[in-house]
C-alpha cells in the first residue's frame, strides 16, 4: 500500500520538485526531499492541514510565498520530469522514508552550519548542505504514522 494516493502527473510533478530543489545532492538528497513532500501530504497537521494531493504540497502559498522556493525561482521546476526522477518520486510515494527526512515536514540550505531549531522545530539532521527539521514532540503525530 503506498504512503500516499497518487496519479502519474503527481509522480511527474513531484520529480521536477525534487530535482529543482535537490539535484546537486544526488539521488539521496531528492529522496529527502520527496520524504518532505509526502510527509507534508500525510501530515494534515501545523501549516499542513487540508493538504489532500501532491499538487496542492506543491503549490502551497504561506506568508504570500510560495513553500517551496523552486515553484518561483527555479528554472529546472518548469523543465520536463526525467525518468530517473520519476523513479525516485514513485520511491517516495510508494514506500520510501529514510533518516533525516524520514519524519521531517521542513528543508532549507542556510549556506552555514545548521541551527539546532528552526522557527522553534527541532533540527533531525542534515545531508549535504540542506538541513531537515521535524515537528516538535505532540504537534504533529500523524507524521510519525503516515
Amino acid at each position: 500500500m503506498p504512503r500516499a494516493n497518487y496519479r502519474t502527473s503527481d509522480v511527474s510533478l513531484m520529480a521536477r520538485m525534487m530535482r529543482a530543489e535537490a539535484e546537486g545532492e544526488g539521488k539521496l538528497g531528492m529522496l529527502y526531499v520527496g520524504n518532505v513532500i509526502v510527509n507534508r501530504l500525510v501530515a494534515n497537521c501545523l501549516d499542513f492541514k487540508g493538504l489532500r494531493s501532491i499538487n496542492s504540497v506543491i503549490f502551497q502559498v504561506q506568508g504570500g510565498n510560495f513553500s517551496f522556493e523552486a515553484v518561483q525561482k527555479g528554472n529546472v521546476f518548469y523543465q520536463r520530469a526525467r525518468t530517473s526522477e520519476r523513479r525516485l518520486a514513485k520511491q517516495n510515494l510508494d514506500y520510501w522514508r529514510q533518516h533525516p527526512g524520514k519524519y521531517a515536514l521542513w528543508y532549507f540550505n542556510p549556506h552555514a552550519p545548521c541551527p539546532p531549531t528552526w522557527y522553534g522545530q527541532p533540527q533531525s539532521g542534515q545531508f549535504k548542505n540542506h538541513c531537515y527539521y521535524e515537528p516538535k514532540a505532540g504537534t504533529c503525530d500523524s507524521v510519525y504514522r503516515g
